[in-house]
């Protein structure tokens, strides 16, 4: 909790600041998930001690009571601890300051709108900060119409569910939760959600026969709503010939391939201004932001004084594009060195130009050695090399062997490296600008490094930065005294030629960040490149999703049909690998490594009903058993090559900072959902951000697949709600035994999903809303994990419930997400059976598990890359000489 949110808090609710104490003192244990019974409250329904109120809480519905005259009454709650957020607007964090009403209090029929008021207020702070214009998620669409504002009188006409029966009446404050009886009758007249399937539809379930042409579009998901027809929420690319009318679009360019590693999320190559590359089939996000910059004005390199007339001080045509090639053209070169020796004059420009840069205070904090001898360069290859071979240990097998084939520096091949150094005390005590950020002084140096570095290609020097050294090593080599530090150590000389795009892209280790990844409007989170609409990350990315390449599925078709086997003997992994080829856009696809595995952790507050016998503080524990590669996960992942990944977006107790752990707190776990939601909406919207997130990061640092992991004690128990709306399936028939419940602790289990179920209304066409009322932090962070990966068109291997339960919701927020999705194994909570029925996929293997931690998965990662391998390496008849079937 940051200081800026303590003094909000004293602002906004002064009596909160009473008897201040520690973040967690006075919890009650309920919400808190310690497993423990929650202490009995007074008679009165007051609470014991003061907390601080909590931005993410649901506001109460006054009009229906909850203590004298219908005054608000605290209801303590975890306390958030988000990751991001602290610029809302503070009358929006005093709407969600109301908290809901006491458990024994709460309407088990009461309408689904109070419970939407927290993800309400988030929509209209993005509203009153001018993104009126901004397209909403379909989430949002088809939420219920708001409750009047405090003191205005109710609409006499109840809201209306989607289909188009009046919601129960609210029975009285105090009336007891609703028996399993009158729930199965409550929810007898809902229709069960449709099946869902990915694109390509698999060999046993091929459409009944009839005339369609070669080529022609399968039959693709049904969609839940279509999208509003606005600037900020693109059309989808028009069907072509053949398409239905009435179903989702299809590429119109089946003879333009889409190649994954130039993926719908990668709308432009930042050294392709004129956008001559490939373009993706999906990429009506990106067609708009092209569209939006061509009839923009020009970019803020030419400012105008007035429309049409340049500023005085702006440079002319020529020398703008000069500076803006150099900037486009800056290459981190390793190889193709020249040996020819760098002209004084020519050094001392580059020089010149980096002494130039800005520094903080004007302190110029910099040193630059000039390095030429070769006993000195050899002394440091040394050093690089000995760091080289360290990480090359810990990197996993797919990383390792691409690893092996890459050049890191350039120190001996070079003839002059320049060693940038940094003084931070340079200045003297009161140096402006450092009082209180004393890092400028390294900050200022890397602006040196990049004056020199832009200076350097102007000169047609190619530049390479070396880091693999050991910074106290390095500064002893050099007899630096021990108040310097090394910023960089650079290798500079003529080279051959500078390559067309960064050495580390041509060689698949790593992919560039599109521009409108990194720019947000007022503060973090609101999505939108100067001239255009904001926009938020999840509409963002879901306009990002397309269907299949056809183009790729049919060339996949063929070549299955003609390669050396009999037909359809390689079974569903003949299915994988068009699914795979359609979804990179080419045939063959590429082989889905490296891979990574991201287990999302999180804590819940419905442990706290005992439904399971393990202590939570397991979560916690299991997260550092992770990080010290002892659990199964990490074994599974050694054995296949793959790099594991812990995000903690939800667990209750602090973890370190440590590599390989993301900190992606949303809130200290869960509230425990048989007394109200589980989380606010906007905590479930900044979960599912974080997942998105997640996988936009895996994705860009070179992994070709990813794969879902979890953690989280007492997790299959939101799972099984998840799965009972999404699916319309009875509790007892998708509630298992999760951690290994006896016959009684089971029953238990099953009466906890339908308490929860009760105390939550939930709309599965609202499948943020729902993810809050009945889920878990992890289930939203996977969701957002499974659509970041369909929109960068790259593979995604679910583990078992927890991860199918989050691909229910992924799905129903965009049915082209499946077509990244391939189940890694069928576990045996009978949940999972029952996602693995509605979303059509079939799992590659089958070992009786029911783990967790992405480990089924992971196992399956090999056949998942096979069946590429297969459709890549294997020969056809023609080419091999072999007779078909007669």
């Amino acid at each position: 909790m940051t200081g800026e949110d303590r003094r909000r808090g004293a602002e906004d609710n002064p009596e909160s600041e009473r008897g201040w104490k520690g973040l967690l003192d006075d919890l009650p244990e309920t919400g808190r998930g310690s497993g423990t019974a929650p202490s009995r409250e007074p008679e009165s329904g007051a609470r014991t001690g003061q907390q601080r109120p909590n931005p993410f809480h649901a506001p109460v519905d006054r009009r229906r009571g909850g203590g004298s005259g219908g005054a608000r009454t605290p209801y303590e709650r975890p306390n958030v601890i988000p990751f991001r957020g602290a610029g809302q607007d503070r009358d929006a964090e005093e709407e969600q300051n109301r908290v809901q009403d006491a458990a024994p209090e709460r309407a088990p029929g009461r309408d689904r709108g109070s419970q939407r008021d927290a993800g309400t207020a988030h929509e209209e702070d993005r509203e009153r900060e001018g993104a009126a214009a901004a397209p909403q998620a379909r989430h949002a669409q088809r939420s219920e119409p708001r409750e009047p504002a405090s003191g205005q009188p109710p609409s006499p006409e109840p809201q209306r569910r989607p289909g188009g029966d009046a919601p129960p009446a609210a029975p009285p404050a105090h009336s007891p939760e609703p028996e399993p009886a009158r729930e199965r009758e409550r929810t007898a007249g809902r229709r069960p959600p449709a099946p869902m399937a990915p694109q390509y539809p698999p060999p046993s379930r091929t459409p009944a026969p009839g005339p369609a042409a070669r080529g022609a579009p399968p039959a693709q998901p049904e969609r839940a709503a279509p999208r509003p027809e606005t600037p900020e929420a693109p059309e989808r690319a028009a069907p072509s010939e053949g398409a239905a009318e009435d179903g989702p679009p299809t590429p119109n360019e089946v003879d333009s391939p889409v190649n994954a590693h130039a993926a719908a999320s990668y709308p432009e190559h930042p050294d392709d201004p004129d956008g001559e590359r490939a373009e993706a089939p999906a990429a009506g996000a990106r067609q708009q932001r092209q569209q939006a910059q061509e009839q923009a004005p020009a970019p803020g390199h030419a400012p105008a004084r007035s429309r049409g007339e340049p500023d005085a001080h702006a440079y002319g045509e020529t020398e703008r594009d000069a500076v803006y090639r150099a900037i486009r053209e800056r290459r981190d070169v390793r190889m193709g060195f020249r040996l020819d020796p760098v002209p004084d004059e020519v050094l001392e420009r580059v020089l010149d130009a980096a002494h130039r840069a800005p520094s903080v205070g004007y302190s110029q904090p910099w040193d630059f050695i000039v390095v030429q001898d070769e006993d000195v360069r050899s002394r440091v290859q040394k050093l690089v090399q000995a760091q080289r071979e360290s990480y090359a240990r810990a990197l996993p097998g797919a990383r390792a062997r691409a690893f092996s084939g890459l050049k890191v520096e350039a120190v001996l091949d070079t003839p002059v490296n320049i060693v940038v150094t940094v003084d931070p005390t340079r200045g003297g005590r009161h140096t402006l600008g450092r009082h209180s950020q004393p890092q400028t002084a390294a900050y200022s140096t890397a602006l040196a490094v990049e004056n020199l570095w832009l200076a350097a290609r102007a000169e047609g020097l190619g530049v390479g930065w070396v880091s693999f050294f050991e910074e106290r090593e390095l500064a002893a080599s050099l007899d630096l005294p021990p108040h310097l530090e090394v910023v960089a150590y650079l290798c500079v000389g003529y080279v051959e030629d500078f390559p067309p795009e960064p050495e580390l892209a041509m060689g698949g280790w790593a992919r560039g960040r599109p521009l409108h990844w990194a720019v947000h409007r007022e503060h973090y989170g609101r999505r939108g490149l100067p001239g255009q609409a904001a926009t938020s990350l999840l509409e963002e990315t879901i306009a990002a999703i397309g269907p299949l390449n056809q183009r790729a599925v049919n060339d996949a078709e063929e070549r299955q049909a003609a390669m050396t086997k009999p037909p359809g003997s390689l079974g569903v992994l003949e299915e994988v690998s068009i699914r795979l080829a359609g979804l990179a856009g080419e045939c063959p696809p590429p082989i889905p490594e490296p891979a990574a595995v991201a287990v999302f952790a999180g804590d819940h507050g419905v442990h706290a009903q005992g439904v399971t016998s393990w202590p939570q503080e397991v979560t916690a524990q299991m997260v550092h058993n992770f990080l010290g590669d002892g659990a199964v996960v990490n074994a599974f992942a050694e054995q296949v090559g793959a790099e594991v990944t812990i995000v903690d977006v939800g667990v209750a107790s602090d973890l370190p900072a440590v590599p390989g752990l993301l900190p992606r707190k949303v809130a200290r776990g869960t509230s425990d959902f048989t007394r109200g939601p589980a989380m606010s909406r906007t905590q479930a919207d900044y979960a599912i951000e974080a997942g998105i997130e997640v996988a936009r990061d895996l994705v860009s640092a070179g992994n070709r697949c990813l794969v879902t992991g979890d953690m989280g004690i007492a997790n299959t128990t939101p799972s099984a709600a998840l799965v009972s709306v999404f699916t319309g399936t009875d509790p007892a028939e998708v509630t298992g035994r999760g951690t290994g419940a006896d016959d009684a602790a089971l029953e238990r289990k099953i009466e906890v999903v339908r308490r929860g179920l009760a105390a939550n209304e939930t709309d599965p066409e609202d499948p943020v809303g729902v993810l809050a009322a009945v889920g878990g932090l992890e289930h939203a962070a996977l969701a957002g994990f499974i659509l970041g990966a369909a929109a960068m068109r790259v593979p995604v291997l679910l583990d078992g419930v927890i991860a199918g339960a989050a691909a229910l919701a992924a799905a129903k927020l965009e049915p082209l997400a499946l077509n990244a999705c391939f189940a890694g194994h069928r576990s045996t909570e009978p949940g999972h059976a029952a996602v693995l029925s509605h979303i059509g996929l079939r799992p590659l293997v089958d070992l009786e598990m029911r783990l967790g931690e992405g480990s089924g998965a992971l196992l399956a990662l090999p056949i998942l890359q096979g069946s590429a391998r297969a459709l890549r390496n294997v020969a056809t008849f023609g080419s091999a000489g072999v007779s078909e079937r007669g």
